[in-house]
């Protein structure tokens, strides 16, 4: 794609965002932020028995960089399995939103990815605790990109 196509994409997800909503019942929910420019996205995602993102979607607010990135990653990783995201990489969403657009907007164009990673996280030691015996917390974590 050319320059002009990454910005058409990028702007169709931020003015029609994809699974933009809460999503309830969701086995784990996760915040996350850039601090310097107030940027903000909370993911929820829904795993199945084996593993696979069966259901995904967040809320959000800040710029169209990030925004848009919120929507781009919940398409993408509908379907995938935890480790396939833990390997998604900022590879990812150059590919995904365009080198030019992506390289003075980085942190902007990684704060959905790096939730949702980071949601994995929380995920996977929540299943851990649970599996000993121990009190999972219900107070929602935030990750700081």
């Amino acid at each position: 794609m050319d320059r002009q196509a990454y910005i058409e994409n990028i702007l169709d997800h931020f003015e029609h965002p994809r699974n933009k909503h809460r999503l309830e019942h969701a086995d784990v929910q996760l915040g996350g932020g850039n601090p310097g420019c107030g940027d903000l996205i909370t993911v929820y995602l829904r795993i199945g028995d084996d593993e696979r993102v069966e259901e995904v979607s967040f809320e959000g607010e800040g710029c169209t960089i990030s925004q848009a990135g919120g929507s781009i990653i919940t398409e993408l990783i509908n379907g995938m399995s935890l480790d396939e995201i833990k390997q998604l990489g900022t590879s990812t969403i150059v590919e995904e939103m365009g080198e030019d657009i992506v390289k003075s907007r980085v942190r902007c164009a990684t704060l959905a990815l790096g939730t949702v990673q980071a949601a994995v996280d929380q995920y996977r030691q929540d299943q851990h605790r649970d599996k000993l015996g121990q009190a999972v917390s219900a107070e929602p974590v935030r990750f700081e990109n």
